[in-house]
Formats: structure tokens, C-alpha cells, sequence
């Protein structure tokens, strides 16, 4: 294939999964990984792509992918950890579920849980949680960001601080080594905070991929999560500040 076909496909396959590797796309294309390589650093060097150990990812910027990239990432992914907090959720409980299209995928898990009283920021959600009819469903109102479906903003932020949850489950947009969960928009942050606060226990579903990426809000310490459900096994920092804090790692992949 020419690299002008090329090119097109590689950054394609980095929107779908989060990232690129050199090996994977010597198999995709049938190409020797020298030329795999000079693909990756000419995207590199245009900004379309950044370079990193064994591959590529997306560009880290201020802002996010759009949602509908977003939700194509690691798709396989996201089921496998939605299936595993899902297990962790018992029937006749209360959970917060907010913005990203894990909490999404865990939503769907939650279908045939009974007696759920399901509070969220999201649309989506609320939508994917109507099949449920033994669910009572509460949308926190807010400002409507028409981008995800999110509602963020004062109104949330208060419809939320008069409630308590035996659960939440929040997804983020970034993780780095030292524990620092990481977001883009500030009012989801702020949103985010309030809810860890009123939580009795908090599950973080994030895939392997938000190791790789960059935001520039923190939400919390991964020091706030009971549990982290995710595919892959973070760095060796990383597992060692959740073993000091005793946050539990789950990993979720399929064997």
C-alpha cells in the first residue's frame, strides 16, 4: 500500500484504539517496520501523531477527541471493564454514573440490575438506563454540553450535594504515573470532586489507553478510589502509589 494510503489508515487505527504500535501496524500492512517507522515520524512531525516508545499515540493538546472517536477507542475494551464493575454493583443500591463513554458502557451492564436508584450528569446514560424498568433514574439538570450529552455547571453541582450514594462509577480522560486522575473541562472537574465527596465507595473505569494521554485538570488522587477497573497493568509507579493508598487494581481484560 502507498504511503499516501497509508498514512490515512494509521491515524484511523490511533483514533479507534488510543495508540499505534509498530508491530501491530507491520502486520496490518505488511510492510517492513522501517517504513512503519518513517510513516510514524513524518505523522509526527506534522502533529498528527506523537511518537512514543514502540509506536505512536494522539497528540496530547488541552483539548479533548471528539465523543464519537472517543467512544470508538478500545471498544472491546470498555465492555470487558463495564462487565467487571458491573459485578461489583449489587441490586437495590444508589450510584452516581457521570460523563464518558465507559460510565456508558457500564450503564448497559446495569440493565438487568434490580432496585437501582441511578443519579447522573448524562444523558446517555439516563437514556441507556429507561430500558431498565425496575431502575428509578434521576438526571441532575445543568447546562447541556451538546458535544456528549454531559450537563455540568452550578445546577448539577448543587442537585448533587444534596444527595448521598452507596456507589459511584467515573470515568476520566487522562492518568499519570504519580496517581493524578485527569480531565479537560473544569466544570466536569468540579463535578467529579463533588461526587467522589458523596460517595460511600468510588469505582474509576478508565482503559488503558488514558495512560498514554495527557489533560490538564485534576480531578482527584487515585488515594480517593476503592476501586480502578481497567485492561491493562499500569507502570510500576503507578501500581505502587495504589498499593501504598490500598486502591485496588482490577484488571479486566479477557484471559
Amino acid at each position: 500500500m502507498a504511503q499516501t494510503l497509508r498514512k490515512p489508515e494509521i491515524i484511523a487505527i490511533a483514533r479507534r484504539e488510543g495508540k499505534v504500535t509498530v508491530d501491530g501496524l507491520v502486520e496490518h500492512f505488511g510492510v517492513a517496520p522501517q517504513t512503519i517507522r518513517r510513516d510514524l515520524t513524518e505523522l509526527a512531525e506534522s502533529g498528527e501523531l506523537a511518537r512514543v516508545h514502540g509506536g505512536a499515540i494522539l497528540p496530547s493538546t488541552t483539548m479533548n477527541i471528539g465523543y464519537s472517536e472517543r467512544r470508538e477507542i478500545k471498544q472491546s475494551a470498555k465492555v470487558d471493564i463495564a462487565r467487571r464493575c458491573a459485578a461489583e454493583i449489587p441490586n437495590d443500591c444508589s450510584i452516581f454514573l457521570n460523563i464518558g463513554t465507559t460510565t456508558e458502557a457500564v450503564a448497559a451492564e446495569l440493565l438487568n440490575h434490580e432496585g437501582l436508584l441511578v443519579v447522573t450528569n448524562n444523558i446517555n446514560i439516563a437514556l441507556i438506563l429507561s430500558g431498565n424498568v425496575g431502575a428509578e433514574v434521576v438526571v441532575t439538570g445543568g447546562n447541556l454540553r451538546r458535544a456528549d450529552g454531559g450537563l455540568i455547571g452550578d445546577f448539577a453541582a448543587q442537585t448533587i450535594k444534596q444527595l448521598r450514594f452507596d456507589y459511584a462509577v467515573i470515568g476520566c480522560s487522562a492518568l499519570h504515573e504519580d496517581g493524578d486522575i485527569l480531565d479537560f473541562d473544569i466544570q466536569e472537574v468540579g463535578i467529579s470532586k463533588r461526587i467522589i465527596r458523596q460517595s460511600n465507595q468510588v469505582f474509576l473505569v478508565a482503559d488503558s489507553s488514558k495512560f498514554e494521554r495527557k489533560a490538564p485538570a485534576k480531578i482527584s488522587s487515585l488515594a480517593d478510589i476503592d476501586v480502578f477497573f481497567t485492561d491493562r497493568s499500569p507502570t510500576l509507579p503507578f501500581q505502587q502509589f495504589c498499593a501504598a493508598t490500598k486502591t485496588r487494581i482490577e484488571l479486566c481484560a479477557k484471559r
